[in-house]
């Protein structure tokens, strides 16, 4: 099920080409021929046809993988329904998955062959930041994150104990100041050691001079000096005596001392430390997809345009703070003297990828020769590389990529024939700029069960510019309900999480990315940490990740990269993928067993307390999504924690519900009257939001309401289990209300 295309009076609006049969919202024609293509001396004349010629070629391909998609998942639908009340037999379920293609065969081993992969990417293990890019805020924020101070992440966040007078508020408090820097002394102890003695006994740091170099000595109270207990680590400084920035380097990883006797920290501090600062968000993805409400070509061109004021560094953005309007810009290059004498410097931004849709969706941005809209992920390829091809160098500042490749993140791909008709699209597209073949490198999400298992085929599809896997296990616990939908009940939303089928997808991933000869050219990931407020169970969680493999793992703010920084100084993860390739591959088998339940077993109120967490959660995201158009945020939760909701958390819960009600778990009037109740809820979480529609006023005419009972009562028809369809539909009915 796609958007319905634009209506008549938006397509009267539209403007058609002499030169080509593409009919253009003017919104979208302003910003192609007004700002992107002048920047790469492109005419139109020349690019509307190469656009048209690619949309008439793929959209036939496009929409037979849909509907190849769609058939395939009613045949697993037939199948459950045919064997209901049947025992399960899980030989039985991978034959027939085999017999309908599902299961592709397996190909002979290979490596992928992927070059001119930016460091950031193929040998540096830390950090991902992904932002939506629509918000230019957030998206320069998320630029600037390459680097972070430590003592701010630690004295902002719950890492560090309110207790024992160590509250935070409105005043610099000395007590958690003294706990933040024995924190961080410990860091630099375990990363950076010096040689029998701790960081907490100097007195202050320097440099001695030698034929050789300078090497980095620290005095101590009784005048001696010692240097680190791996001399290699230092690896420049900046600055003259004084105040100074001493430069290590652990893991592939930057940390930066910053020494200032006159800063209001470091005067007090021993040795003048003043902070601490970690190489943090080596990666950003900008988001066009999950965290972004992109309904029609303004939304779109408010998205490309972000995308093409990073890539030309010239996006800016008005903040408050402390009273007083600031501008946000693109933080420069950092630089430093190297021992041996030379001038290097590092790159104070992150390295951008860009995350396009995937292949469901249309976009009234363009209608083709038949008045239909185009694919999304059509025109996003084509886009998004067009601004991409702007990076440029520019006074103090290095390029996003010094390998001059773009990188473009893909999601929602089922199997290894949608991954190889991606391929297919940047091919198109690298052929309409005259660029060098691969010069697009995909990174391709790990996030749908036809795409786990068959990774392998999948990465196979795509191995001469494939930069990127990663489990995003959101998703793919959404689209696990849905395949399943009518095999059985499903275990309760936590429970879920519990079940083989995770962790052998989360194992199964870096197996076969090892396998597939990812490492040193290409990213390993892990998924989302969705609790932003939560950092001290971060920390003492998510090193699982670079543990288990990965060399990037998602976090969803500066400071959670900063923090999360500390895990990667923790572990060599290039050397834990070469222990882990000697493991046995995790099992398929596994990852095919729907996680079902006996749900008898539930008391009525724990089915009932499943549902309001389900419902509200629903409602919290959809209402900003609908009303505001709010793709990602910091909504609370039943218990008023904030969690990170996007349309992936919005397909779990939806689909849960959906599967319930199928199955006679739960019936359709205590679903409806759980909504209207959880709105209440909702609506009293709001109420500093000045912003905010209230929905419990009058459900009836409540759009955003509406859309949240939609999406699970017709969740069920719903392509895939995905929330889009029903969302753009609400958000452009809600758009023409507001314009009303």
């Amino acid at each position: 099920m796609l958007v319905p295309s634009a209506t008549t009076d938006e397509m009267s609006m539209n403007e058609q080409r002499g030169y080509c049969a593409l009919t253009i919202s003017p919104v979208f024609a302003q910003f192609v021929e007004g700002d992107l293509l002048p920047a790469l001396g492109i005419s139109p004349e020349d690019f509307w046809p190469g656009l048209e010629s690619i949309i008439n070629d793929l959209t036939p391909v496009n929409r037979a993988l849909l509907e190849k998609r769609d058939e395939i998942q009613r045949q697993i639908d037939r199948w459950h329904i045919a064997r209901r009340g049947q025992a399960w037999d899980h030989d039985e379920y991978v034959a027939f998955l085999e017999s309908i293609g599902y299961l592709a065969a397996a190909g002979e081993p290979f490596r992928i062959t992927t070059q001119n992969v930016d460091r950031e990417i193929a040998e540096i293990a830390g950090p991902q930041l992904v932002v939506p890019v629509s918000n230019a805020r957030f998206a320069l924020n998320a630029a600037n994150a390459r680097w972070g101070s430590l003592y701010d992440a630690l004295y902002g966040t719950d890492v560090i104990s309110d207790e024992n007078g160590q509250e935070r508020g409105a005043k610099y408090n000395p007590a958690r100041g003294a706990a933040v820097i024995r924190y961080a002394t410990e860091f630099l102890d375990n990363t950076i050691p010096l040689d029998g003695v701790s960081h907490a006994d100097v007195n202050a740091y320097g440099l001695d001079h030698s034929d050789d170099g300078d090497i980095f000595v620290a005095s101590l109270a009784n005048g001696d000096a010692v240097g680190l207990a791996d001399p290699e680590k230092y690896a420049g400084h900046s600055g003259e005596s004084g105040r100074c920035v001493f430069l290590f380097r652990n893991h592939g990883l930057h940390i930066e001392l910053l020494v200032d006797p006159e800063h209001p920290v470091g005067k007090s501090a021993t040795a003048n430390l003043a902070d601490v600062v970690l190489e943090s968000a080596v990666t950003t993805i900008q988001d066009c997809e999950d965290s972004v409400a992109a309904v029609d070509a303004a939304d779109k061109v408010g998205v490309y345009r972000n995308w093409l004021g990073l890539m030309q560094a010239d996006l800016e953005a008005t903040i408050e703070k402390g009273g007083k309007m600031m501008s946000r810009v693109l933080e420069r290059d950092r630089h430093y003297t190297a021992a041996n004498g030379e001038k290097i410097a590092l790159t104070g931004r992150s390295l951008l990828l860009v995350r396009n849709v995937g292949h469901l969706m249309t976009t009234d941005a363009v209608l083709d020769a038949n008045g239909d809209e185009v694919f999304e992920g059509i025109l996003d390829a084509v886009i998004t590389t067009a601004c991409a091809m702007t990076d440029r160098r520019r006074e103090n500042m290095q390029a996003n990529s010094r390998e001059g490749s773009i990188y473009i993140v893909k999601p929602k791909m089922h199997g290894p024939h949608e991954v190889a008709f991606a391929d297919t699209l940047f091919g198109r597209v690298e052929e309409l700029f005259k660029l060098k073949p691969n010069t697009l490198k995909v990174g391709v999400m790990d996030e749908e069960r036809r795409t786990t298992v068959n990774l392998a085929e999948c990465i196979r599809a795509v191995r001469n510019r494939i930069v990127f896997i990663n489990t995003g296990f959101l998703d793919r616990t959404g689209d696990e309900i849905f395949t399943s939908m009518h095999a059985g009940t499903v275990f309760r939303k936590e429970t879920i999480k519990e079940q083989p089928w995770i962790l052998a997808y989360e194992d199964r991933n870096v197996d076969v990315g090892i396998e597939c000869g990812l490492p040193g050219k290409a990213q390993i990931g892990k998924g989302m940490w969705p609790k932003p407020d939560e950092m001290r169970q971060m920390l003492d969680t998510k090193q699982a990740h670079p543990e288990a493999g990965a060399n990037c793992a998602w976090v969803p703010s500066p400071t959670a990269a900063t923090l999360h920084a500390m895990h990667y100084h923790a572990v060599d993860v290039r050397a834990r993928q070469k222990e882990l390739a000697k493991r046995e591959m995790a099992s398929l088998d596994a990852i095919l067993t729907p996680p079902l339940a006996d749900v008898s077993v539930l008391t009525a109120e724990e089915i009932q307390a499943e549902l309001d967490n389900n419902a509200q959660g629903i409602l919290g995201y959809v209402v900003r999504w609908i009303d505001q158009g709010v793709g990602c945020s910091k909504v609370p939760d039943i218990e008023d924690v904030g969690l990170m909701e996007d349309r992936a958390t919005l397909r779990i819960s939806s689909q849960h519900i959906a599967n319930w009600l199928l199955h006679g778990v739960v019936t359709k009037g205590q679903v409806l009257e759980t909504f209207t109740r959880m709105a209440k809820v909702v609506d009293r979480q709001n109420e500093g939001d000045a912003s905010y529609e209230r929905m419990s006023d009058d459900y009836a005419t409540s759009i955003a309401f509406q859309a949240a009972c939609a999406l699970v009562f017709e969740g069920c028809e719903q392509p895939s289990g995905y929330t889009e369809p029903l969302l753009h539909q609400y958000r452009r009915q809600k758009k023409a209300e507001l314009a009303a």
